[in-house]
């Protein structure tokens, strides 16, 4: 894949398994209720990507208004939801994904009714190291940003958020050289098939839950019996929360990315490098 970073993000949706039937049906069911369905279309085939405005409301992206509708993250329930310059977006409308991220859905109160909306979406986000986007300088930009402006830039990002968040990836800028390579990169049918083949080890590994139903929905009972760690794995864990201070979210997280490494790399066990691997996707948080 080569490309502009939200580019890239706009091919998630054809590496990660076709829909199945269940979970088109639903995602039709979504965009039938918020008025988003085309007369006369069937299923909804592919996955759904939404990518709103940083100037989205509440009700927008988590749903609501006086006739409650889904919002953004409904919509992208099975699919991505893309928020590109995140700590541009209101403060008050990021912490209102904090229960779809944990829950998997939206409960949307008012006086004479409580409505549950879907919400199980992968949340992809991205973010300048600081206002003018060059922290901390190089050769060719220079930072101009002072110390408050770049720390009242990165907390307009909450605690609780980046704990909710699996993996942290820096993207550092493209250089010329490789922008010009014309070299073939890996297709996403190929990327699908290997995501597909470890898809279909956690649902062997489920087979009473949902054909939906992935790792990261794993509840701590789930972890004690599928993520079972060595001696080593278990140094390397008491050494991350310890020194970083982890939350009890962050190191739950932790394992169910140890464990979908392990499946993409066809391992039944847990290995340190597949605990180290998983570590080292924290480090933005922690920095």
């Amino acid at each position: 894949m080569k490309g502009s970073f939200p580019h890239l993000v706009r091919i998630v949706p054809t590496i990660l398994p076709e829909l199945s039937f269940e979970e088109a049906l639903e995602t039709t069911k979504i965009y039938s209720v918020a008025g988003e369905l085309q007369p006369g279309s069937g299923l909804v085939q592919a996955r759904p990507f939404r990518a709103p405005h940083h100037t989205v409301s509440e009700a927008g992206l988590i749903g609501g208004g006086s006739l409650p509708r889904p919002g953004q993250v409904s919509l992208a329930h099975h699919g991505i939801l893309f928020l590109d310059e995140l700590p541009e977006f209101r403060k008050n409308v990021l912490e209102g994904l904090r229960q779809p991220l944990e829950d998997g859905h939206v409960t949307i109160a008012r006086a004479q009714q409580s409505l549950l909306f879907p919400a199980g979406f992968m949340l992809v986000a991205a973010l300048n190291p600081c206002p003018c986007g060059h922290y901390p300088g190089n050769e060719t930009h220079e930072c101009t940003c002072t110390p408050a402006q770049i720390q009242r830039y990165r907390h307009r990002l909450s605690g609780p958020l980046l704990d909710r968040i699996d993996l942290y990836l820096e993207v550092k800028a493209v250089k010329f050289e490789e922008m010009s390579d014309q070299r073939p990169a890996e297709s996403s049918a190929a990327i699908r098939r290997r995501v597909a083949a470890a898809h279909e080890v956690q649902h062997r590994r489920f087979p009473r839950r949902s054909t939906a139903f992935y790792n990261s929905r794993m509840t701590p009972g789930d972890l004690n019996r599928c993520c079972q760690v060595d001696g080593p794995s278990r140094r390397l864990l008491e050494e991350a929360v310890r020194r970083f201070g982890l939350s009890a979210r962050a190191y739950h997280r932790i394992l169910k990315i140890a464990r979908t490494i392990a499946d993409l790399a066809g391992s039944t066990e847990l290995t340190s490098t597949h605990v180290a691997e998983a570590i080292q996707y924290r480090r933005l948080e922690i920095k």
